[in-house]
């Protein structure tokens, strides 16, 4: 018991500690006044957000296998039933918000890269990363975490009532 709260509460932590990491990435990322123009050619220097939006990408990824390999232990270890239950539902939500904040991180991190003159990000050209899209990315890693703990806390609850239910012994009283 105390080794599953131990591992729910690292789990939450290193999710809010992914969350933090975009939100600072959308304070750190590549301004319009960092844009460098040269008649065509445009520069954007490095920006912190690179590293934060990345960091934040790993930290995400640790938590979504961790909690999905959490469930699939507690769904596991029960008789398999054919129909989709809310845990089932509750991690393929998870996953859902894992994989469109993963494009969102991984795309506006890539933007905050250097982007010199003549390469640019892509076709030789500039991007900025638009305003809210870490922050986005912030709230789907929450999606994810929710959905993972939820789908975890009924797995569990349900592995308990399966034991509570599988204890009680049941006699026939003549009367």
């Amino acid at each position: 018991m105390y080794m599953q709260a131990l591992n729910r509460y690292t789990f939450s932590s290193i999710a809010l500690v992914s969350f933090a990491l975009c939100l600072a990435a959308e304070l750190k990322k590549t301004k319009i006044d960092d844009l460098v123009l040269d008649g065509k050619l445009c520069y954007l220097p490095r920006s912190a957000s690179f590293e934060l939006g990345i960091t934040g990408l790993i930290c995400l990824s640790i938590t979504q296998v961790a909690g999905s390999l959490f469930v699939y232990r507690e769904v596991s270890s029960r008789e398999r039933g054919g129909s989709f239950t809310v845990t089932r539902s509750l991690l393929v939500l998870s996953w859902i918000g894992f994989g469109v904040a993963v494009v969102l991180l991984s795309a506006a991190s890539s933007m905050n890269q250097s982007q010199a003159f003549g390469e640019g990000w892509l076709d030789g050209e500039c991007y900025l990363v638009k305003d809210g899209v870490y922050i986005g990315s912030a709230t789907l890693t929450l999606l994810a975490l929710g959905s993972a703990l939820g789908s975890g806390i009924v797995a569990v609850r349900k592995n308990k009532a399966e034991e509570t239910q599988g204890s009680l012994v049941h006699v026939k009283v003549d009367t």
